[in-house]
């Protein structure tokens, strides 16, 4: 008998035992029964749609593929035209740009892109840009993405939000100048440094920094939670327990601008019972410009959900919970009883930092805005300052690692119908110089950034676009519940997948990312007559309808589309 015959009988007992086997053994999967082996076709195909969907056919979720592909080709400086015709041409409905008849040249328009926030504190915080990467936690993205982001924000300055995740050290991945007292710091022998260098001189730095801190720390499990110099060769990390009157007084110049998150689990600032700890949020505002306490977010009305396999010995330390363990926070921020006792912790934290506070809330109607305007009103009568210093709002189709499915697309307004909603009620009650406005959710563009701060925000904080810049192949195993992990290393907490993250090569695309945003909105405001970001308001768009009928009257648009509060029958209208 020759081989070709031995391997067809081979062949043919494997598929026949596998036959049986689904046939008559496996009682898991019904299709198999009665479907033997060609039915597991069902999964494997079901299993290579996730990762590959985006390769076939028309993109669904964004407006259009043109715009995904801008985000990519922006991240690597390359130029962003397009031949004969767009790939993709946007849907209508859609807003369009009023340009105008004598159009400036770009070098004629202002470069100043300044945001202030808290103008009333000791501290405010001058944003150099009207763009910040959202909030996205130091545990939900892996450290070595986190690290990526924090230096693209120090090279690009522009600020990054920390995500409820809070402060961690590898925010401090910039920062040299600290001071030994507030700061603790780890040496490696001569011998570790040796086997380094040739580590570095075989292969490459970051492979060389990992068995540097294998050698340093052996199996200690808080190792992850220094971070690494290079140029120093020194791990560093804050020390918590330190005395608050070691901690810098202002924030140091080789750290980016930080905005601290503040959510419903306190993270970076509880104490091990998981209440609020006003010496440690003092000395982690040592290191941030402001604070954003988050009330919602558009793919999600619940706490933060960090599963199991993603809270690891570093991110129980950050957060001060148990490793290996589900981290689901509680619903409602604990100190948001009311909206009263909202405003007065609020009030709280602006006088323990000196520095803005805002909150972050999703829109659905009239009484998820009004009465936080209603109270801002009444303490600037009363000349109550606790109040917030900006609203960061969040649109309903925003993203999220991990999210209950039922609520991403139920729950809230989109981004640009809640801003000029929120924008309205705050002008009607005439306290809109009073607190500014951030957007976010579904914003990827410069067209994007125009549009939304046409409709009424001063501050736009981009997640979605970042995380692409920063490598992400939208697989969308970011949850880490599904058994599978982000496949580049982004927002996983798989040792293997995230170490081979490329640190400093995509800290380099989120830098020019933003710097290419702010480089077309400028030129978009060329086109558009306005030689500053301040000249922009909603008379600079238009609106046309699936119909192909234009609308230039944002206000009356906006009535139609937003047929609100008439329900005098619910619960807002009843107590009012």
């Amino acid at each position: 008998m020759d081989i070709s015959n031995v391997l067809l009988w081979f062949v043919f007992i494997i598929l026949l035992a596998w036959f049986i086997h689904d046939k008559f053994v496996q009682r898991k999967h019904q299709l198999l029964v009665n479907y033997p082996i060609i039915g597991r076709l069902r999964y494997l195909l079901e299993e290579l749609r996730e990762p590959f969907r985006q390769y076939f056919g028309d993109e669904k979720f964004y407006e259009s593929k043109d715009k995904l592909d801008w985000v990519y080709k922006a991240a690597r400086d390359l130029p962003n035209y397009a031949s004969f015709s767009p790939a993709q041409p946007l849907p209508k409905p859609k807003f369009m740009l009023r340009h105008a008849t004598i159009v400036l040249n770009d070098d004629e328009v202002e470069q100043d892109f300044k945001v202030v926030f808290g103008e009333k504190r000791k501290y405010p915080f001058v944003a150099k840009t009207i763009i910040g990467r959202g909030a996205m936690s130091d545990g939900s993205i892996s450290p070595e993405g986190t690290r990526a982001f924090v230096l693209g924000a120090f090279m690009g300055n522009f600020p990054v939000n920390t995500g409820e995740g809070g402060l961690t050290s590898n925010f401090f991945v910039t920062h040299r100048s600290y001071k030994n007292k507030c700061m603790t710091m780890v040496y490696g022998n001569e011998y570790h440094k040796k086997i380094k260098n040739i580590i570095m001189k075989l292969f490459n730095g970051a492979m060389a920094a990992n068995v540097y801190r294998k050698l340093v720390f052996k199996n200690d499990p808080e190792a992850e939670t220094y971070v690494f110099d290079m140029k120093t060769k020194i791990f560093h990390r804050p020390n918590w327990e330190a005395d608050f009157k070691h901690f810098p007084k202002e924030v140091p110049e080789d750290l980016p601008d930080i905005i601290f998150q503040m959510s419903s689990g306190l993270y970076s600032v509880r104490d091990k019972e998981g209440n609020f700890d006003e010496n440690r949020y003092k000395k982690v505002m040592s290191f941030c410009k402001m604070t954003e306490i988050k009330m919602a977010q558009g793919a999600k009305q619940t706490g933060g959900k960090l599963v199991a396999d993603k809270v690891s010995p570093a991110i129980a330390y950050y957060r001060n919970v148990e490793a290996n363990k589900d981290l689901f926070s509680p619903n409602r921020f604990p100190y948001a009883n009311s909206i009263e006792e909202l405003f007065d912790f609020i009030g709280r934290l602006q006088k323990l930092s000196n520095k803005p506070v805002g909150i972050k809330i999703v829109i659905s109607d009239y009484e998820n805005i009004e009465p936080y305007a209603k109270e801002i009103k009444k303490r600037i009568d009363e000349n109550n300052d606790a109040y917030p210093d900006f609203i960061s709002i969040d649109g309903g189709s925003g993203g999220s690692a991990t999210a209950p499915i039922e609520m991403m697309e139920r729950i809230g307004l989109n981004a640009r119908d809640a801003v000029y909603l929120v924008n309205k009620i705050l002008e009607d009650y005439k306290i809109r110089k009073e607190v500014k406005i951030v957007a976010s959710g579904k914003i990827l563009t410069p067209d994007d950034v125009v549009i939304i701060m046409a409709l009424g925000a001063d501050f736009v904080q981009i997640a979605r676009g970042f995380m692409m810049s920063a490598g992400c192949i939208r697989a969308r195993y970011c949850s880490g519940s599904t058994g599978k992990d982000c496949p580049v290393g982004l927002a996983t907490q798989n040792v293997s997948k995230r170490k081979k993250y490329f640190v400093h090569k995509h800290a380099k695309y989120v830098r020019d990312y933003h710097k290419n945003l702010l480089k077309s909105v400028k030129g978009l405001l060329a086109v558009m007559g306005l030689k500053s970001i301040s000249n922009l308001d909603k008379h600079r768009i238009m609106f046309l309808d699936r119909n192909s009928k234009v609308h230039d009257n944002i206000d009356k648009l906006f009535d139609r589309r937003l047929d609100i509060g008439k329900d005098k029958e619910d619960e807002y209208h009843t107590m009012k």
